[in-house]
């Protein structure tokens, strides 16, 4: 049995259910941290999984912004410092993660609030979660306002990466379920994955061939 909606059954849906439904369809989704400071030293991290690549040269990420108010604390951030922190959610910290989408205000501090542990490296402003095994340190580079639903696209240039040396492969690859990085579906689900392959660079006339087999 097949269910089918239109534009106008979204549009009468209750609305958490619509949420659900339409946050759903896009399938599993990279979830990140986002650690973040103001310039008088005032913490902040926050789940999200509408992070996105951009560009490897330079090597570009996409962080999209939901509509203000309420008010955006990372978002601000961001904007008054200029830089930002990305950190992989592992099996270990996701409850503390999830937790960190309530809406705190300005003064307290979702580290504080959830455990979880500021980590300060190299001189970068903003602090990385200390229990994440994949760590990227961003500096904000373009703000792009999207006007049909008042969202706002902010892209950064990855200048900081921090990764467990046993999971970065010889090509560059990042096994990131050596990792333990997980993924997400919808607004509230956390899955663990598994690796099918890894294939060839696929060309015009020429057999696919798994690179794992390779090694």
């Amino acid at each position: 049995m097949i269910i089918n909606f239109n534009s106008g059954d979204l549009k009468s849906l209750e609305k958490n259910k619509r949420a659900h439904l339409i946050n759903s369809l896009g399938g599993f989704k990279s979830v990140s941290l986002v650690g973040t400071t103001d310039k008088s030293g005032n913490t902040n991290v926050a789940i999200f999984s509408s992070l996105f690549h951009v560009g490897a040269n330079p090597p570009l990420i996409g962080l999209i912004f939901r509509p203000s108010p309420p008010e955006r604390n990372t978002y601000a951030n961001i904007i008054e410092t200029g830089f930002y922190t990305i950190n992989h959610i592992n099996e270990a910290i996701y409850n503390q993660a999830h937790q960190t989408s309530a809406r705190y205000d300005k003064g307290i501090s979702e580290f504080e609030i959830t455990s979880l542990n500021r980590e300060y490296k190299d001189g970068f402003i903003a602090p990385y979660v200390a229990e994440s095994k994949v760590q990227l340190g961003i500096e904000f580079k373009e703000k792009i306002d999207i006007s049909i639903n008042n969202t706002t696209l902010i892209i950064g240039e990855i200048v900081q990466i921090y990764i467990p040396k046993d999971c970065l492969s010889t090509d560059g690859f990042i096994d990131i379920e050596k990792a333990n990085t997980i993924t997400c579906s919808g607004l509230d689900s956390y899955h663990k994955t598994v690796q099918l392959d890894r294939l060839s660079y696929a060309k015009p006339n020429e057999e696919i061939a798994s690179l794992l087999k390779k090694q």
